[in-house]
């Protein structure tokens, strides 16, 4: 290791740069994922509200609609695939725009956590990815 000087007139150099949800990307998925499993259950909640609070809760990424709807897209097709069942992910248009409702069962939180749980872990298999790639493990 090097030894390094102190500096302490020095900027903190650990700034985070702005990240843009992409479609497909795990850690885009997780948040959007990790979101929906608080949202309330049996009634509409508009995409627009969705992605308005994820843009509120992570300042440093930005999330379009577009992209926030092929997570839900998708979470509706995990569903349909596990329950045979259109009814528990309903992506609707309503008065004000799209609107998604996800049903009040009590099967739904257990199924919304273990999604959440297999984009997390999507996301630390990635970083083991790079590090190991680039060589940050030994």
């Amino acid at each position: 290791m090097i030894e390094l000087r102190e500096t302490p007139d020095l900027p903190d150099p650990n700034i985070r740069p702005p990240n843009l949800a992409r479609s497909g990307d795990p850690f885009t998925a997780v948040r959007v994922a990790h979101l929906l499993a608080r949202i309330p259950r049996g009634r509409p909640v508009r995409v627009r509200d969705v992605v308005d609070q994820l843009n509120a809760d992570y300042l440093d990424w930005s999330f379009s609609r577009a992209v926030v709807v092929d997570v839900m897209v998708q979470l509706q097709a995990n569903w349909i695939a596990d329950y045979r069942s259109r009814d528990g992910i309903l992506i609707e248009d309503g008065p004000a725009g799209e609107e998604l409702t996800i049903e009040d069962s009590a099967r739904v939180d257990p199924w919304i956590s273990r999604q959440v749980e297999r984009l997390a872990a999507a996301c630390h298999e990635q970083l083991r990815t790079f590090a190991r790639d680039e060589g940050g493990l030994p």
